[in-house]
């Protein structure tokens, strides 16, 4: 439907998955109104199985973003999420494996814990990193102004203080190192066609 109306898109996935809509996809990107962001956790498969147990290995979505930007569906790479103390020392390596995979942008967010997931995010702490669990939490609320979380839009993206700065400076040369741009959607939206039905074009 999005192809057929010509609607612009962008899929964020954590899943090599997307390969089974190649053939739309590759249509959608011919007309630039298509574009894929595949997050990219981890490159440790020990710390992706405890922290994402039910999504593929960090190979093969590192194979997925390749095989779609070789096929001309621009595939940007989402650093997300930033855990402290436990994937953030992998933020440079993952923005150099994202470029060997063709990535011609990409982005980071540093963990959130809205409501039920912090609870949730704590009890994993105890179980697979009990040693770091305190510092971890310490770290992130240290980027929340003090809470797990910081709910505000305009900056729970990107978070605050020391440890924010440090983030973003980090990023911002590790893609200026490896040539990696800030990822932005660039997509037309001027094809855009409402759907036809028996009821005539939907307004």
């Amino acid at each position: 439907m999005l192809l057929e109306t010509r609607h612009p898109f962008t899929i964020t996935t954590k899943s090599d998955r997307v390969l089974r809509d190649l053939d739309l996809l590759k249509q959608a990107a011919e007309l630039r109104i298509a574009s894929v962001a595949l997050s990219v956790t981890s490159l440790d498969p020990k710390i992706a199985r405890t922290l994402e147990p039910r999504a593929p290995q960090p190979r093969k979505r590192l194979a997925a973003m390749k095989a779609l930007n070789e096929a001309g569906i621009p595939c940007f790479v989402a650093i997300a999420p930033v855990v402290p103390q436990v994937t953030d020392h992998e933020l440079e390596h993952i923005v150099e494996a994202a470029v060997a995979s063709g990535a011609p942008g990409g982005f980071y967010l540093p963990v959130r814990l809205p409501h039920e997931v912090a609870p949730l995010f704590r009890a994993w702490l105890d179980e697979h990193y009990p040693d770091r669990a305190a510092k971890v939490m310490a770290t992130i609320r240290s980027l929340r102004g003090g809470r797990d979380n910081d709910p505000d839009f305009f900056s729970r993206m990107r978070g605050q203080g020391a440890w924010a700065d440090l983030l973003r400076t980090r990023f911002e040369k590790a893609c200026k190192r490896y040539g990696l741009a800030q990822a932005k959607f660039p997509l037309r939206t001027d094809l855009f066609c409402p759907p036809e039905g028996k009821q005539m074009r939907l307004l």
